[in-house]
């Protein structure tokens, strides 16, 4: 394994003070439309007012922007032109030296950052009480459109993405096969990278299933699957009209938001709330104010609010779906969070038609973002996975 350092060129998080203090000025002016009666301290309308409202008070008041800045500028980051798309990503090689590499993916309304608190225990597992038998050589990407990488010119679905991180992983960091970790549309790019590159992607962790089923294909006869699949597409729909509105008219959205960072925390932490298992805990025992704003901030100081949502209508457009007889042939892992809302995992019967499945793991607690939410699950699962069905470079 060697990089190509010529492609690469450092980076680091600097975001002008001019950025900061137009968000912050816009955040302050924002004026409050009313809100319902009976809205008291319930999301039944979509996110609650009050609960905004305080977390404007602290983000103008309280949250500080240079120490998020700091943070994210602890490991090593750069950028890299693929196909005409500066690509950012952090890379950290730990304990195995580059011989283990695991490219981690994020969606939306996600971020790299998603996996922050799981860079040092992935990579130098020895310092947490692990071993170092475990670590792993982390690739840390923002997709295209998001974060710190450059937008495409227009629209690209995951399947384009995905070769795009096959590119990043084979062509300028020199890995011959590499592991894979993915969420949202971190999961269905994963599962690309499993179908289209299974030379290169060794291994596929998942914590969501991507690839859904459709009204055509539920059971082949198993009634058991049928029931259960179209239980979990009724549940799920009502669930589904952002993803509507991300595909058919994603800059109508992305106009309303771009400009508007309290519009844009709005659409983006009600998805976080809704997505998240609250059984036991509220948001605000989930995830730090920090955690929520930094992770708004990276689609503000970048301007990505509005291409973030390109990735739907790319998806669309692509029209590249399992039931064209396409199967993911990588050795799979699904870990299942009973919470996962928004693409409720579909029974393992079906999940076994589309991809090589090795290990299916029921998690206790935890929704949409695993990482997040329950990092000692995740970490462990991933781990054990990678001792199961890792495959060394070739």
């Amino acid at each position: 394994m060697t990089d190509n350092p010529a492609r690469l060129r450092e980076f680091r998080v600097s975001v002008p003070d001019a950025t900061i203090d137009r968000i912050i000025g816009r955040v302050r002016q924002y004026q409050f439309p009313p809100s319902p009666i009976d809205e008291g301290d319930a999301w039944s309308y979509g996110v609650n007012s009050a609960w905004l409202r305080g977390l404007c008070e602290y983000w103008t008041g309280g949250y500080d922007w240079r120490a998020a800045e700091a943070r994210l500028n602890r490991y090593p980051q750069y950028l890299v032109d693929l196909d005409g798309v500066d690509l950012h990503f952090v890379k950290v090689y730990g304990e195995s030296g580059g011989s283990r590499p695991l490219l981690l993916l994020h969606g939306w309304p996600g971020s790299h950052y998603e996996f922050w608190d799981l860079v040092d225990r992935l990579t130098f597992p020895s310092r947490h009480g692990g071993t170092s038998g475990d670590a792993f050589d982390i690739v840390l990407p923002s997709l295209p459109g998001y974060g710190f990488s450059g937008s495409p010119s227009r629209p690209v679905g995951p399947r384009t993405a995905a070769h795009l991180m096959n590119r990043l992983m084979v062509d300028v960091l020199g890995f011959e096969t590499y592991m894979v970790q993915g969420g949202d549309w971190g999961a269905v790019v994963g599962a690309w990278m499993g179908c289209d590159y299974i030379e290169h992607c060794a291994a596929l962790h998942l914590n969501m299933i991507g690839w859904r089923p459709t009204p055509e294909d539920t059971g082949a006869g198993d009634l058991g699957e049928e029931q259960s699949i179209r239980k979990a597409m009724t549940a799920e729909r009502p669930r589904l009209a952002y993803a509507v509105q991300q595909a058919a008219h994603p800059q109508t959205l992305g106009l309303a938001l771009h400009d508007s960072p309290v519009g844009a925390a709005a659409w983006i932490l009600d998805r976080f709330h809704d997505w998240t298992d609250l059984t036991d805990r509220t948001i605000d025992q989930v995830y730090s104010r920090d955690t929520l704003l930094t992770n708004v901030m990276i689609y503000l100081v970048t301007g990505h609010i509005a291409t973030s949502l390109w990735a739907y209508r790319g998806n669309a457009e692509e029209r590249a779906v399992f039931s064209d007889g396409i199967r993911c042939k990588t050795p799979t892992a699904v870990a299942r969070f009973p919470y996962e809302y928004i693409a409720s995992t579909p029974p393992r019967s079906w999940v076994e038609r589309y991809f090589n499945l090795v290990r299916w793991t029921e998690m206790p607690s935890g929704g949409h973002f695993a990482a997040l939410e329950r990092p000692d699950l995740l970490l462990s699962d991933l781990q054990a996975f990678a001792r199961q069905a890792y495959a060394p470079p070739r």
